[in-house]
């Protein structure tokens, strides 16, 4: 299953055509990583408020649980999960269906640096200096922002995003998402009480961001 474009991903859903319902999908990493480009929208700070107090959060703590039940076995090597889980501020993800990024990450930062010893910084020009201690880290300089990282760029062997491309994800009708394999397909299906495979359907469904 293979992303047909830049804007575009691609689902195989597995169909039984007796009670018309999607069983589950069959997702790639472009859909998987999506997904949980989501949570970097904040939504992970309120999904683990309410799950903390014990709320119902539907498909958002189903999707905030799968990822942190992920083993690290699937996760990028360089990606630290928490960054979706609880992140202090909102990042651009892996920008999968062109979602929009909401961040200010390439605004002007201003810092502040002692021109005299020239060890400390701060984002306040009035800070005293711990090593000067009768002057302000008054300097001002400039944060420079790394230039965003484009989509489907790799670093050696690693790929951008948030899970590996060398797996299938199952996904259900709740955003709950796992690593797919025979054994866990023929799970679910023992689970919701199926005996046969007679009416079962597969259906391929492209998605851009104006249907998801």
């Amino acid at each position: 299953m293979a992303t047909t474009n830049s804007a575009t991903v691609s689902l195989k859903l597995l169909i039984d055509t007796k009670s018309n319902k999607v069983l589950f999908a069959e997702a790639n990493k472009e859909v998987v990583d999506f997904l949980f480009t989501l949570l970097s929208l904040h939504f992970a700070t309120v999904t683990r408020l309410l799950l903390s107090n014990g709320g119902m959060v539907g498909c958002l703590g189903k999707l905030y649980e799968s990822l942190k039940n992920l083993s690290d076995t699937y996760m990028q090597p360089n990606l630290n999960e928490d960054s979706l889980l609880k992140p202090k501020t909102t990042i651009s993800g892996a920008k999968i269906l062109q979602l929009p990024a909401n961040n200010d990450s390439n605004a002007p930062k201003w810092f502040y640096l002692c021109v005299n010893c020239k060890r400390h910084i701060s984002d306040c020009p009035v800070t005293p200096c711990p090593t000067c201690i009768s002057l302000k880290i008054s300097t001002q300089v400039f944060y420079v922002a790394p230039p965003p990282e484009p989509t489907g760029v790799t670093c050696g062997n690693i790929k951008g995003g948030y899970v590996k491309s060398d797996v299938m994800y199952m996904t259900m009708d709740d955003l709950e998402v796992k690593p797919m394999s025979t054994v866990s397909s023929i799970t679910l299906l023992k689970t919701l009480n199926f005996k046969t495979v007679d009416a079962f359907e597969e259906k391929v469904l492209d998605l851009d961001i104006k249907e998801v």
